[in-house]
Formats: structure tokens, sequence, C-alpha cells
């Protein structure tokens, strides 16, 4: 009879379902994109001072240069000229690499949604669903009124 019981309250706690619930699945993306640009930027080349002489038997001698100063003298026949650099600041233009990382975080996530019954319930169909509920109550007041019953007949055992 034990055995009966145990037996009965382990086919009570096994059921069938008919909905099933559903899990969201949820799929994370990162996306890294490297983009390199290039951008002209400016600059400065110093150019050195340079000093240089020259000496030549001619009167007239003419040095003349976008980043020189010359001077030109003529003394017992014989023509001195200097020639001296001025020191400038050249702009030179280059091409400077940027470089953008940007990460891209895509979150797509599925999630089913109830599915509409096609019809109504007619009365008889609804009358089963309810009936089946007050057998299921009835069945578990049956249980504890045994439950009861047996150990109310249960002998007290001696220690």
């Amino acid at each position: 009879m034990k055995n009966f019981i145990l037996f009965f309250l382990l086919f009570l706690s096994v059921a069938c379902s008919t909905m099933k619930q559903v899990t969201p699945r949820e799929q994370t993306t990162v996306e890294i994109r490297t983009e390199t640009v290039y951008v002209p930027d400016t600059v400065y080349i110093e150019i050195p001072r340079i000093v240089e002489k020259v000496q030549t038997l001619d009167t007239v001698s003419v040095l003349e240069n976008k980043y020189a100063k010359s001077a030109a003298s003529v003394s017992d026949g014989v023509l001195t000229h200097n020639l001296e650099t001025k020191p400038v600041k050249e702009p030179a233009i280059v091409q400077k690499q940027i470089v953008y990382k940007d990460s891209i975080i895509v979150k797509e996530v599925d999630v089913d949604h109830y599915i509409e019954m096609p019809a109504e319930l007619t009365p008889w169909q609804s009358f089963k669903i309810k009936l089946g509920g007050y057998a299921f109550a009835l069945i578990i007041l049956l249980i504890v009124c045994a439950a009861i019953y047996f150990v109310s007949h249960l002998k007290p055992f001696k220690l």
C-alpha cells in the first residue's frame, strides 16, 4: 500500500504540457572598422647657415639666390665676393597618416510571438477544460484525505 501511494504521487508529479516556453535567442556581433586617411600637412625645414667666399680677377661678379645674400668688392685689382645664406624655414608638404578605428556592436534578439488560435473554443471544449480542472482538484482532495487517514491510523512505536 505504501508503494502504491509513492507511485501515485510520482505519477502526479509528471505532467504533460501543451505550451512550450520560448527562450529568446540573443546574438551579439562586434565589428571593428579601421580606416586610414592621408591628410596633407605642412612641415618647415630649416636650412642651415652657409658662408662662402669667391675671388676672381674680373671686375663684375653677381651671385644671387633666394636663400643667400651676396656682397662684392674690388680692391687692388682683385674682386672679393661674399655669399651668406639667410636662416629661413621653408615649408614642405607631406602626407600625414591618420588611422580611425570604430567598433560597432550589433545585438539581434529573436523572440517568438504567441500564436493566435484560429478559432474560438466551442462550449463543449471549454466544458471539458473546466471539468479537467475540477477533476484535478478532486484528485488532490482525495490524496490529502487518504494521507490524513493513513497518518491517523499509524501505530506509535516505542523507543
